[in-house]
């Protein structure tokens, strides 16, 4: 479950392009202004991936999903400060939102995060944003190393 902004957010557009190695099935959650663009639903399409549309995140959706996906609504994507303003909360996870969901449920994040995700949420089993932030330094510092020829 992808949640947030889908229009600008870089790593659920490339998120989408790895997953098609994968069965995967995603469900796409944005307000109208920040939805998944046309030229990612089409590669879905050409490549089998399945996925929903929708506005709404809810408890329902919420103790259904395998994994979420928050994103960031990105202020420095906006050339009209009151769109930002009317999209910016359109989506705030909290703990006792996650109380039916899924035992093996992981809260993912790209970091830096607004208030998408409550504090609340960063002691609970499912938030796994800071692990994947230390992986993904752990991936970077191999890449760089592979790239320079060293061996560790």
């Amino acid at each position: 479950t992808l949640v947030g902004d889908l229009k600008y957010g870089r790593t659920v557009h490339s998120m989408l392009t790895a997953m098609r190695h994968f069965n995967s099935r995603f469900r796409f959650i944005a307000p109208k202004e920040l939805e998944m663009p046309d030229e990612y639903k089409e590669y879905c399409d050409a490549n089998g991936i399945r996925y929903t549309e929708s506005k709404d995140f809810d408890e329902d959706v919420i103790n259904t999903s395998d994994i979420i996906y928050m994103t960031r609504v990105q202020k420095e994507r906006f050339t009209d400060l009151m769109v930002y303003e009317s999209v910016k909360n359109a989506y705030i996870l909290r703990k006792q939102m996650l109380a039916n969901a899924k035992s093996n449920l992981k809260i993912l994040h790209p970091l830096p995060r607004g208030n998408e995700i409550d504090q609340d949420v960063d002691t609970h089993p499912a938030a796994y944003y800071f692990q994947q932030a230390k992986n993904g330094l752990y991936i970077r510092e191999a890449l760089i190393c592979n790239s320079l020829g060293i061996q560790v």
